[in-house]
């Protein structure tokens, strides 16, 4: 996927909230959408996370799921379990491709001090 230049500048900007998620804690891309002012690009979002893939700097991809807590991007860690594995490192447990308690889990990046 080509990135224009207004792509590229929301990209960063999700890359920039994706780096701020702390370990044990996961976000949304809804989310994630909100935060950077653009609250109804969630899947836009997921497209930019799923993009860092191809860009070759780390980027905790891992910590970013759907709004119910399913690992809807595990697809793009080059494993089936990969992201589970990553998250399950952290003290978060998977169970069924869906974070057990979500909500606590839950990092709200428009409340930067949680």
């Amino acid at each position: 996927m080509h990135k224009s230049g207004s792509d590229t500048r929301f990209f960063e900007r999700v890359y920039e909230v994706v780096r701020l998620i702390p370990p044990g804690r996961v976000s949304t891309y809804g989310a994630i959408a909100r935060a950077i002012g653009s609250p109804q690009a969630a899947r836009m979002v997921g497209w930019a996370v799923n993009q860092s893939f191809s860009d070759g700097e780390f980027l905790p991809a891992h910590r970013v799921v759907n709004r119910i807590g399913l690992l809807t991007g595990k697809h793009h860690f080059g494993g089936s379990d990969v992201m589970q594995q990553l998250l399950e490192s952290e003290g978060i447990q998977v169970d069924n491709d869906r974070i057990v308690n979500f909500e606590a889990h839950f990092w709200d990046p428009m409340k930067l001090s949680d």
